[in-house]
């Protein structure tokens, strides 16, 4: 408990003698205790220790080492247990109270204040106290796929009626078991008892047929990102909605401003970016449109206070908060791999950083389709002047696409266990081969500092530029989004530890072997 701090319950509590009695009246209860009986009581610092089981303790530090890596404060605590069982009491509590002092103080320690005040800082912002929302009583939700019935359990699980539009029965069908699947899921992880199921269950309809939810209060259009077919969703919800339902676009990367312009009023349409897997991940990217109402977002808080999500507000622009920087922080990792790395070092080096997994990995697992899409999506605009490494649309057009074909970076078995695989290493070697690079090789330190600086610098222009509100929006985006660490307080938290003057004379190193990819933010150079 002591080192992962999950909690238990009280007849939990009880059972293993970690309390003395549990009451259904405690007040009550409290006034009628016995102080002879209570004198009769062992004080805690007279009780024997019990004994150094070294097992027990082993078995916590590796759960802990690959739970939490690079947490410094629960190793610490599993230390403190071990010397404390071999010492006097009073000597034992001396090393807690210098070891809370050392690691209140610490870094992580800051860190993680910070992003638990921003956590609660976002999810009600001063400026909302004045916003009158519609309640929300009903939501549709346009597509049953996998982002869509992600959403739509995720609402379902917080209480509220959700109807799936599907465009034919076959839609309507798989809509229907994609909603299944997750519901079996979370009997079987006991998220959720057969009761809940069943009730959970009655809150769903599915149906082809837009008039179905004329009286939704909001509504969710989670088609694939293609703007022809998002427009034409949004124009038919405008007709079957009430004038004062909220319409909303799960994006990723779409202009909300050119989808918004589908409808009669543009100021009730919103961007709300749900984070895959919709009804696991945390973070929901609120995206406000030029003529977004103000009433609109406060819609969005209501559904991200009841969804239990956090929530960050967003401008418009490709990719929005977070997006935009995962777009970076690829391109810069791609670069390292072409000028001298194998995605399998680059990911060590992230993961050592603290992230689950790195760049790599992560595309596997989301799958590279995703990702080649929307880069020929912005093929017409990008910069002829920026270098393009072209290492992961080789690999979607020889059908590599991740796991869930068996082989993307990485190859993967039977059972799901990625391996590193010298197809991808002679690809990458081959392509700078073609492209007159002089590969070297990178170390853990170097590439971290490449991909991190970069991602900095991405989110200090997101900020310039008013895209995001605070820095610490950015950082709950990069923490609840993507996976950097949480101790480490976040993207931009992590460069004031690390010093913007720091990080300013790493872009100007970097600058000098590409001048296009690294110009230092505005944002830094007023810092």
């Amino acid at each position: 408990m002591i080192s992962i701090g999950k909690p238990i319950s009280s007849d939990h509590a009880l059972a293993i003698k970690l309390v003395h009695a549990v009451e259904s009246d405690p007040v009550d209860a409290a006034f009628m205790v016995n102080s002879e009986e209570l004198l009769c009581r062992v004080p805690t610092w007279e009780l024997p220790a019990p004994p150094l089981e070294e097992t027990i303790i082993e078995s916590a530090r590796a759960l802990v080492t690959r739970k939490h890596r690079g947490q410094t404060a629960r190793l610490r605590a599993i230390d403190t247990i071990t010397a404390g069982l071999a010492s006097e009491f009073d000597q034992a509590m001396a090393l807690e109270r210098t070891a809370f002092l050392e690691l209140r103080g610490s870094e992580q320690s800051r860190s993680l204040r910070h992003i638990f005040f921003a956590e609660r800082e976002a999810l009600k912002p001063k400026w909302l106290n004045k916003k009158h929302a519609t309640e929300i009583d009903r939501v549709a939700v346009i597509g049953g796929g996998t982002m869509g019935s992600g959403i739509a359990y995720a609402l379902l699980d917080a209480g509220i009626p959700v109807t799936i539009i599907e465009s034919d029965k076959d839609g309507a069908d798989r809509a229907t078991a994609n909603v299944d699947k997750i519901l079996s899921a979370s009997l079987h992880s006991k998220h959720i008892d057969s009761a809940q199921a069943e009730l959970t269950r009655q809150r769903l309809t599915v149906s082809t047929d837009y008039a179905t939810v004329s009286d939704a209060s909001l509504a969710i259009e989670a088609t694939f990102e293609d703007m022809d077919v998002k427009k034409t969703v949004l124009s038919r919800l405008n007709a079957a909605l009430s004038p004062d339902a909220t319409i909303a676009t799960n994006t990723s990367y779409l202009d909300v401003n050119e989808l918004a312009n589908a409808v009669t009023n543009p100021g009730r349409v919103i961007g709300l970016h749900f984070f895959a897997p919709a009804h696991v991940m945390k973070l929901l990217e609120i995206v406000r449109g030029d003529k977004t109402d103000d009433s609109r977002i406060a819609v969005a808080y209501q559904l991200s206070k009841r969804c239990r999500k956090i929530p960050v507000v967003s401008g418009v622009c490709d990719g929005f908060i977070g997006n935009r920087i995962l777009a970076r922080y690829r391109e810069a990792a791609d670069t390292v791999l072409m000028d001298g790395s194998t995605p399998a070092d680059i990911d060590a080096a992230m993961v050592d950083f603290g992230y689950p997994m790195g760049p790599y990995e992560a595309q596997d697992l989301s799958g590279l389709d995703i990702a080649y899409a929307n880069r020929r999506r912005q093929d017409a605009n990008r910069d002829p002047n920026r270098r393009y490494i072209a290492i992961a649309d080789k690999l979607v057009e020889l059908g590599r696409l991740g796991r869930k074909t068996s082989a993307g970076w990485y190859r993967y078995s039977d059972e799901g266990k990625k391996v590193a695989d010298p197809l991808v290493v002679d690809l990458v070697n081959k392509m700078a081969l073609e492209a007159g690079i002089k590969r070297r090789e990178y170390g853990a330190g170097e590439i971290q500092d490449r991909l991190l600086t970069a991602m900095i610098n991405e989110a200090a222009d997101i900020l310039h530029e008013g895209i995001a509100q605070s820095r610490a929006d950015i950082d709950l985006v990069s923490v609840y989004g993507y996976g950097f660490p949480r101790w480490r307080g976040g993207l931009l938290h992590y460069a004031g530890a690390i010093g913007e003057k720091n990080v300013v004379e790493k872009i100007e190193a970097f600058s000098k072997e590409d001048p296009v990819a690294w110009r230092v933010s505005p944002f830094l150079h007023a810092l």
